[in-house]
């Protein structure tokens, strides 16, 4: 595009310069000239930059760069492990393999703000539920409208919105004493003790008091079990699962040993009444390990073992035990897209090539079928897609390579994550059964809120 500028030329005699000769209306025009005000000028960024700057892109090798600054977190093993299944920690991310533009600067030169502001992301964050288990346990949720960088800087929600340090903060039932009366195995009762303590039990924490130290063990503060498993000589070895924990709801059995005979004889709690009858919930529902196959210890021929455990409310801050959380991780959306129809027979050869079937097969009639991109969630960026290799051996060297290369192209989402949460606690949450996820997820987020506000009152 030309620019009408006129500029005069004007030579003095004599001399053999060439001096410019600059109006007014010309300077006034070159200082309130802007390149994007001309019609034929693109708005926006270009679509190459763009990409760069909403995606990772996947090539058909993983990365050999890792920066120096992450090589302390993990080792060599670790890292090729997490990138092998797609899973890779956001700080590794954020350190450099997304390459993510966060300065505000980046692209004032083509119109586009690039800055964080709160009511932007007031505006574009959410989460949406994805998937609850039928047992309750597990909890896959989406984060959107937030790049690693900020997950990571802010640290909140389990590892991002502050969800990790609230569910510290969260009450469960644990084991807190466990009376050995006897133990010929060859678990030590300390290690013994140990296992016990990490059982999760299926007991709401709402319901109980916490016990301090000058409190008696009463059924309002503390859910005794017992646990007697026996290996009769000449059996097999016998393993001693969580199943065979008994709910004993009048409290402790085993007698405190006392000087003095002629004494009542008492026991580890002091119970009023039951607790069936204290907590209608657990008439038709008694209290039980979360999970009935968690292995405590294995008995030889003539090995016992008789305890009784008692659990207690507390939380993870105090003891890891009462922590409501297993494991929490989250990745980046995979963007799984085809550069081209892949037809015929190229279809199958390109569904079988994905072990996570990603692809599908869609008919079109007069024998004619296709490929199309099914399920992208389940893409573990193991790029068995692109490589030239997969489906079968490359008989012309060079082009089936290029061709195969070329029909599909592996992203990532950098602004929307998968998170996966177990309750023990896209993330996915997991629990240990103490509470349900999508319970942990709820209150941790108002644990959260109400550390929030005490901070902005102190600050105010």
């Amino acid at each position: 595009t030309e620019v009408p500028l006129q500029r005069k030329m004007a030579t003095k005699e004599g001399e053999g310069e060439v001096k410019k000769i600059v109006t007014e209306e010309e300077k006034t025009f070159a200082k309130n000239f802007n390149i994007m005000d001309l019609a034929d000028i693109p708005t926006g960024l270009p679509p190459h930059l763009q990409l760069q700057r909403t995606r990772v892109l996947c090539k058909n090798d993983a990365p050999i760069h890792v920066p120096s600054s992450f090589s302390r977190y993990f080792t060599s093993k670790q890292l090729s492990f997490c990138e092998f299944f797609g899973l890779r920690v956001l700080q590794y991310q954020s350190m450099g393999l997304t390459a993510s533009v966060v300065y505000s600067g980046a692209y004032n030169g083509v119109g586009v703000d690039n800055s964080v502001k709160l009511e932007n992301f007031s505006e574009n964050f959410k989460v949406d539920v994805i998937e609850i288990s039928n047992d309750g346990m597990e909890l896959t949720f989406d984060m959107i409208g937030i790049d690693a960088a900020s997950y990571n800087g802010m640290e909140l929600t389990f590892d991002m919105i502050g969800i990790d340090a609230a569910s510290y903060s969260l009450p469960t039932m644990a084991f807190e004493k466990v009376f050995i009366a006897n133990n010929t195995s060859i678990v030590q009762d300390e290690v013994l003790a140990q296992r016990m303590g990490l059982v999760p039990i299926a007991a709401d924490p709402k319901l109980f008091e916490y016990l301090s130290e000058n409190d008696q063990p009463n059924e309002k503060n503390t859910i005794v079990f017992k646990l007697h498993a026996k290996c009769a000589k000449g059996e097999g070895r016998k393993k001693v699962l969580t199943k065979e924990l008994i709910w004993l709801p009048k409290g402790s059995e085993l007698v405190k040993e006392s000087g003095d005979p002629n004494s009542k004889p008492k026991t580890y709690t002091s119970v009023s009444r039951s607790q069936e009858e204290s907590f209608p919930e657990f008439t038709d529902n008694p209290i039980t390990p979360s999970y009935p196959d968690i292995l405590i210890a294995k008995l030889g021929p003539g090995h016992e073992i008789e305890l009784e455990a008692h659990a207690v409310k507390g939380i993870g801050k105090t003891h890891a035990k009462w922590l409501p959380v297993a494991t929490a991780w989250y990745r980046m959306l995979p963007e799984v897209i085809l550069l081209r129809e892949v037809e015929d027979e190229d279809t199958e050869r390109l569904v079988e090539a994905c072990p996570e079937k990603v692809f599908d097969i869609e008919d079109m009639g007069n024998g004619r079928k296709r490929a199309t991109v099914a399920w992208p969630r389940n893409c573990t960026l193991c790029r068995q897609c692109v490589r030239e290799n997969y489906g079968e051996e490359v008989k012309i060297e060079g082009i089936q390579r290029e061709k195969w290369i070329e029909n599909v192209a592996l992203r990532r989402v950098k602004n929307h994550f998968i998170f996966l949460l177990f309750a023990f606690l896209s993330v996915k949450i997991e629990s240990t059964g103490s509470l349900p996820p999508d319970v942990l997820f709820t209150e941790a987020v108002k644990i959260l809120e109400d550390k929030c506000e005490r901070v902005i009152a102190n600050l105010s």
